[in-house]
């Protein structure tokens, strides 16, 4: 028997990828998973890329990542890689990667201190703002200032450094203002990198996204991360008890954190809808209550390095920032987790997870990375083990669309919404 499924992968022989993106998106069904192509197609990753990821705010990093001028970190983004460095005069700037002679890349370590950019091929030179410097043995007749580098849009939030390769970027001041809000207590960006890991996931970045998006799969597969939060209980499965207590635990945290000024746009953990993306907007973020007894997201809940920014107690849950389609961060009183996604193609997703922690702390006397990173490493794990299989498992040509949970999957919904009217668009 046909199905919509099966009429997708016939149409993909013989149809043009705009009209067979069309009939794709004209086939989802509100409310189940999408269909097969969307996780594994090559021609639906490059609508993807032009639609999405070269569109969107980009996290690329933190501003304490690069401190000084001529401090650098690479962004790799499909085929596009992007310096980001702080100038001579402090400002940070975004530029291609490409020197504009022959196209040679310019840095090839992945970060570091440079005094100016120098293109290793011809020893093109550029200021850090990506102005042409110098370029030795080129005919008097051409203009320097027609070879500055190729630059992209960057802006900073709360410590956060986002990058955008559009000419014309979508605005960034409503999320400037909501993430500035809610991080300014937590010291991003008087922080430091206590450690960061790479990964390789093989599964299509949406997979990862949609994982992220709901703790259906919580109880089974994150038992640290359950002793600590409440957001695996739903409106389907909590007792008058459990209602009664996490209710209990929001007025009390939300009272307090209003009377020391810390912003919160939490009203009940595991129970509220935030329908952000439903809404058409890729940002997000709340302060939420950790379980009694959890001052931290560690594997004992105790605090596990000195406080971050302006704290002045411990009891102040947890920071959750979210912005699509490539970051999130959990910042405890103590230390702040960022996970970003960089596509790499249909089945691959490159994946980083920072663990911030006060720029004055010292390793070894103020912290152990023993007792800072395995809550969050094995999270991340986990969650990667997931994707993974279910990649493996959509690749199958058993697999149709199933429905989505209206108790415990409707943000994984709203984040799909979300994906499908940037690709119309």
């Amino acid at each position: 028997m046909k199905t919509a499924e099966s009429d997708a992968k016939e149409l993909s022989k013989i149809v043009p990828v705009s009209s067979r993106l069309e009939g794709l998106l004209a086939s989802r069904r509100e409310g189940w998973t999408l269909p097969q192509p969307f996780f594994n197609d090559p021609e639906v990753y490059r609508a993807d890329i032009d639609s999405v990821w070269r569109t969107g705010w980009l996290f690329a990093g933190h501003t304490c990542e690069i401190r000084r001028p001529g401090d650098y970190f690479l962004v790799e983004m499909d085929s596009d890689s992007i310096i980001v460095i702080r100038g001579e005069d402090g400002v940070i700037h975004g530029l291609h990667n490409v020197c504009r002679h022959r196209g040679s890349l310019i840095c090839d370590e992945p970060c570091g201190q440079v005094p100016k950019l120098v293109c290793p091929y011809h020893q093109w030179a550029y200021h850090l703002d990506g102005r042409l410097l110098a370029w030795r043995g080129m005919q008097p007749d051409l203009n320097k200032d027609d070879f500055a580098l190729r630059t992209v849009h960057v802006r900073e939030a709360g410590g956060l450094l986002f990058i955008n390769l559009a000419a014309n970027p979508i605005p960034f001041e409503a999320a400037e203002n909501c993430l500035t809000a809610l991080l300014q207590p937590q010291g991003l960006g008087h922080a430091k990198v206590a450690k960061a890991v790479d990964y390789e996931v093989k599964a299509n970045w949406k997979i990862i996204w949609e994982n992220n998006r709901e703790c259906f799969h919580c109880n089974a597969n994150h038992p640290q991360y359950i002793k600590a939060n409440f957001d695996h209980y739903n409106a389907d499965d909590t007792t008058p008890r459990i209602r009664d207590e996490m209710a209990a635990v929001v007025r009390r945290n939300e009272a307090k954190w209003a009377s020391e000024g810390l912003a919160s746009t939490h009203r009940n953990p595991g129970m509220t809808r935030f329908p952000d993306a439903e809404r058409g907007i890729w940002f997000s973020g709340n302060r939420t209550p950790l379980v009694d007894g959890w001052v931290s997201e560690t594997m004992n809940g105790k605090q596990a390095a000195p406080l971050m920014g302006d704290y002045r107690e411990a009891d102040v849950g947890t920071v959750r920032v979210r912005t699509l389609p490539n970051f999130w961060n959990h910042s405890s009183c103590d230390h702040g987790v960022s996970t970003r996604l960089l596509p790499a193609g249909p089945q691959l997703t490159r994946i980083r997870v920072w663990w911030l922690v006060d720029q004055h702390a010292v390793e070894g006397r103020d912290y152990e990375l023993e007792a800072l990173t395995p809550f969050w490493q094995l999270t991340s794990e986990q969650d990667w083990i997931i994707c993974e299989r279910q990649q493996r498992g959509i690749n199958s040509s058993a697999y149709e669309p199933g429905p989505y949970s209206t108790f415990k999957e409707y943000n994984v919904e709203a984040f799909v919404r979300w994906y499908l009217q940037a690709l119309a668009k």
